[in-house]
């Protein structure tokens, strides 16, 4: 079926984070203004409905009307094993799979599992911030292998820098972003078996958070790290389904681990955990029967960062940005303006009442860009950031930074 993803979904009253959490997002920092104006971009979950297949597995769920503690079945496994294989031409065991209630909650489990206090975590940023807390919440050591950004906004891997604090005693955990999340890098199969074999010569292991592994531009293509490394026993990767079919709030993230011994340590460390029957009709659902409806998406996103290039190098030529190769952020450059972060953030949360997520909250190297997430029917992406424009039309610079499109 043809979904209509222009469709706008009212999601207020509904309990979500993004649309109702106002009081919550005033409390966490984000702005000081929220209110029935505010488009709230800053969050990466859609506003978009999702595959039919699954409204229609969830219904039946429903119908039973019994939500008794539930147990994963065969189809839920072979449900992981056959989208991998299809999509990625991975192969993973059934007994490599254990279950997750959320990413960012398996990440620290793995830190508090595999590392000590004092240790050295390695993270690339700028980076998502729940991989900061996940180490100093749990009293490690962030160990930051910036990324090098070049003039026209394209991220690599200082490998140089990496391998230096890899080789460093107390570094024992690398936690990878692939695809990048907010730079949009998709690494490339030699970034990845490099990183791979630094890691297994220096004893530190991967933690590989891949959940935006299906959200690719259409001439792009994702690689697990664990198909390239050499030795896969030293890896282990986060998968979910929540980025890719919309459903984070039933917290279902499956976690591969292919070395037993780190397999029964990590489920150890996390304990016994138990999936709603919602989750397991949902996975089994959008990974056999969602695929027509992530095609429609990949091209409904693309032809919105298309506008967005196309908006900004119009009305906003100021501002640096280049189309992601994965996920659905776009990392946006205001430094050519010559405004402070402070005046940027004003501009954009308190007069145009948008709301989107400061490049400081991912690490010092984002202190000059701003986050948003495009998951949303167009005509409200377009108001957004014909909101934003507005505040910036009296600010004058000698030096136009036109948009990088790749």
């Amino acid at each position: 079926m043809r979904y209509n993803f222009d469709e706008i979904v009212n999601r207020r009253g509904t309990y979500s984070l993004k649309w109702d959490g106002g009081e919550m997002i005033k409390e966490m920092g984000l702005t000081e203004r929220y209110d029935d104006n505010t488009i709230p971009l800053f969050t990466a979950d859609m506003d978009l409905p999702v595959p039919q297949p699954l409204i229609d597995a969830l219904h039946k769920t429903v119908d039973h009307k019994i939500f008794g503690y539930s147990v994963l079945p065969n189809k839920y496994y072979e449900s992981i094993q056959h989208w991998f294989k299809k999509r990625h031409d991975w192969e993973i065991k059934k007994e490599e799979i254990v279950y997750s209630p959320g990413t960012v909650h398996a990440l620290n489990v793995a830190v508090k599992a595999f590392t000590n206090p004092g240790d050295g975590v390695i993270i690339q940023r700028p980076v998502y911030p729940p991989f900061t807390s996940a180490i100093e919440g749990n009293g490690r050591k962030v160990v930051n292998n910036s990324l090098k950004n070049d003039e026209e906004g394209y991220y690599s891997i200082d490998f140089e820098d990496f391998e230096a604090k890899a080789k460093e005693e107390n570094t024992k955990l690398f936690i990878l972003c692939n695809p990048h999340n907010p730079v949009g890098r998709v690494f490339n199969r030699e970034e990845l078996h490099k990183l791979a074999v630094i890691c297994a010569e220096n004893n530190v292991l991967i933690i590989a958070d891949e959940i935006h592994g299906d959200l690719m531009r259409r001439d792009q293509t994702f690689i697990p790290i664990a198909k390239v490394a050499e030795d896969v026993g030293h890896i282990i990767t986060c998968t979910a389904i929540n980025k890719t079919f919309n459903v984070a709030g039933l917290h279902c993230t499956n976690v591969i681990i292919s070395n037993p011994e780190l397999r029964n340590t990590f489920s150890e460390v996390m304990g016994f955990q138990l999936a709603s029957p919602f989750t397991i009709a949902a996975l089994i659902a959008v990974y056999n029967e969602g695929e027509d409806w992530l095609e429609q998406l990949k091209e409904y996103i693309d032809e919105t960062i298309e506008w967005v290039v196309n908006f900004l190098a119009e009305k906003m030529p100021q501002v640096k940005v280049r189309i992601p190769e994965g996920t659905y952020v776009m990392w946006l450059d205001f430094s050519a303006y010559g405004l402070s972060p402070k005046e940027v953030h004003d501009r954009i949360y308190n007069r145009a009442n948008v709301i989107l997520e400061d490049g400081s909250m991912f690490g010092e190297e984002g202190l000059s860009y701003q986050r948003i997430c495009l998951p949303s029917p167009r005509s409200v992406i377009k108001e957004a950031f014909e909101r934003i424009a507005k505040e910036f039309e009296d600010v004058h610079v000698d030096i136009r930074v036109k948009s990088v499109i790749s």
